[in-house]
């Protein structure tokens, strides 16, 4: 039991460090088989992101407006990150944009450089994010960043679990693996964690049933529509996901959780 928990806890570090920036301790028996199994901690990362840049907006909306706080907290998110997801968002509107057959699609992709599509998609992923974030009640946004930010990324990881892996080279490639259950099932657990939180600020105003499910229904709905939309296109035009495909997965469905919340904030 302790081993098995020494080699979770591993799993998880190495989660930490491949998707963040974040120090982590040095392991000198690193094997590449490792990432596999820490890919289903992918989620758990998003609570991490999430609480930093919660944490950033809280404190600097306490000295500057609102607006500017959300922005404080989007840059650290970013920093902390290093631009992981969004840099799969540009790579990937530049690959399906500009290609038109699967290797064009791949190679395009591979290209370090910025095309038309990724600029204009990283410009419109930031402007609706900020726009979004902005028009919802700043009181409750620190808990709607670490829901967003958990929830996209168990939507990119389910990406894993169902498509499988195209390029034989990679940054997805040492997570590349078939997804077994009880990943997928720790995933789905650090995914849908934080969603209480949701109980915690709007019981208030959630009286019966039919406000719960109306609630469910305007944050759920745009996430799985965009998440069969972005699934299809990628299985239609490759086959499967890269790991682009994955931080695209994540910028979209996060994007459209908040756009759900806030059809259903409206309402209030």
């Amino acid at each position: 039991m302790i081993n098995f928990l020494r080699n979770e806890r591993r799993y998880m570090l190495l989660a930490v460090g491949y998707f963040t920036r974040l120090p982590i301790p040095v392991f000198g028996d690193f094997h590449p088989d490792d990432l596999n199994r820490s890919a289903k901690y992918f989620p758990l990362v998003g609570i991490f992101v999430g609480l930093i840049g919660a944490g950033a907006f809280a404190l600097a909306s306490k000295v500057l407006p609102s607006s500017v706080a959300v922005l404080v907290s989007m840059a650290m998110t970013i920093y902390i990150t290093g631009a992981f997801h969004e840099d799969g968002l540009a790579d990937s509107a530049d690959g399906l944009g500009g290609g038109w057959d699967t290797e064009r699609i791949l190679a395009i992709m591979q290209d370090s450089r910025l095309g038309t599509y990724g600029a204009i998609a990283l410009f419109l992923a930031m402007f609706t994010k900020y726009q979004l974030l902005n028009a919802l009640p700043a009181y409750f946004l620190p808990f709607v960043l670490v829901i967003g930010h958990a929830f996209s990324r168990l939507c990119a990881f389910l990406v894993m679990a169902d498509l499988d892996y195209v390029r034989e080279s990679g940054k997805a490639k040492p997570l590349a693996t078939k997804v077994k259950a009880p990943g997928l099932l720790v995933a789905v657990l650090f995914g849908v964690a934080p969603i209480p939180l949701l109980y915690w600020n709007f019981s208030p105003v959630l009286l019966n049933v039919t406000d719960w499910l109306l609630l469910a229904a305007c944050c759920l709905t745009p996430v799985v529509f965009v998440w069969v939309w972005w699934r299809n296109k990628i299985k239609r035009w490759l086959g499967g996901y890269t790991g682009d495909c994955l931080g695209a997965m994540q910028q979209v469905t996060e994007l459209a959780f908040y756009l759900g919340l806030l059809v259903w904030a409206q309402q209030l």
